[in-house]
């Protein structure tokens, strides 16, 4: 089993993510890639911003890992990439994937996982509009 976590400015690797979840036991590696949409709610998105706690975040993210093996066993894989900083209309923001035996439960753990990591991951976005207002999103502040 092979886990791997990141976080980072630079642009994340859908190849590299899936090389990372696929070995020869799998029948299946699903991935989900996250990206940034040109709008939200009805206005026009500039750009986000990803801050994160990070020590925290990677922590949550070994977590995550953990409690998607104990709910789907057989899995054999998870990896999780998240982007921070900067990022312009049609960057991806996350990578999670999930490599199994079989696609059923590849597909379900990988939505646990991103799931997951969107409630309790230390990780914040913020949403630049076109119109110049910006406002962070699912932030408790």
């Amino acid at each position: 089993m092979t886990n791997n976590f990141r976080l980072t400015d630079d642009v994340l690797d859908v190849s590299a993510v899936y090389a990372i979840a696929d070995n020869a036991r799998n029948g299946a590696v699903v991935l989900m890639s996250g990206m940034v949409r040109n709008q939200t709610g009805g206005r026009s998105v500039d750009y986000l911003e990803y801050q994160a706690y990070e020590s925290m975040a990677l922590q949550v993210f070994q977590e995550i890992c953990d409690r998607s093996h104990d709910k789907f066993p057989d899995i054999t894989e998870v990896v999780i990439h998240h982007r921070l900083g900067r990022l312009r209309i049609g960057e991806i923001s996350v990578l999670v994937a999930v490599g199994s035996p079989h696609r059923s439960e590849a597909f379900e753990a990988c939505r646990f996982a991103i799931d997951t990591l969107k409630t309790d991951a230390p990780i914040w976005k913020k949403e630049f509009w076109l119109d110049g207002v910006s406002s962070w999103v699912n932030c408790p502040i």
